[in-house]
């Protein structure tokens, strides 16, 4: 009779131990099929092939709002409705590091388009305009109002400066 109940105890430790853990290492973000201004998360493996073992609860950082969202077969529905075109940065942080994005949603006649921005660009844009006001002294004031309406565009759509130098340091840290 003991043999049986360490027998039981040892197939139900070795049961849990094989359990496979799901955790979210990549994901896309798409309109939501409703068409309801709603994005959704799509939970994918790297090669963006999606997981729908994914199922439960998981806390993402939806343009600094940190907030939870269930997953159901590897698609949930962010809670956020976008009014207009704007900035979002989705970031999951798990066991395996942190996994975000920059996207700029494009809202027209009641359709999102998402676009994924990576971190790279928002250092070359900048960096270009500067080199080529300090190569061509004529350019510095074009370089100027370009620099302003570039930082005045991304304030306006919800991309502020702690945003900003996130992204960047996410997009370093994913290229090393």
């Amino acid at each position: 009779m003991k043999q049986i109940y360490l027998l039981l105890l040892l197939l139900g430790l070795s049961g849990s131990t094989f359990a496979q853990k799901a955790d979210i290492n990549n994901f896309i973000v798409k309109e939501s099929l409703l068409k309801n201004s709603k994005l959704a998360i799509i939970a994918t493996d790297s090669l963006d092939n999606p997981l729908e073992k994914i199922n439960g609860t998981y806390t993402f950082s939806v343009s600094g709002f940190t907030q939870p969202v269930t997953f159901h077969d590897g698609v949930a529905i962010l809670p956020l409705q976008l009014e207009r075109s704007a900035f979002v940065y989705i970031k999951h942080q798990n066991d395996a590091g942190t996994h975000s994005k920059l996207l700029y949603v494009y809202k027209k006649e009641g359709t999102l388009n998402p676009y994924t921005i990576n971190g790279v660009w928002l250092i070359i844009f900048p960096a270009l305009i500067v080199f080529l006001a300090l190569a061509f002294r004529k350019f510095i004031i074009a370089a100027v109002i370009i620099l302003i309406i570039y930082i005045y565009f991304n304030h306006s759509n919800g991309l502020n400066l702690s945003t900003f130098f996130e992204t960047i340091f996410d997009g370093l840290k994913n290229m090393f």
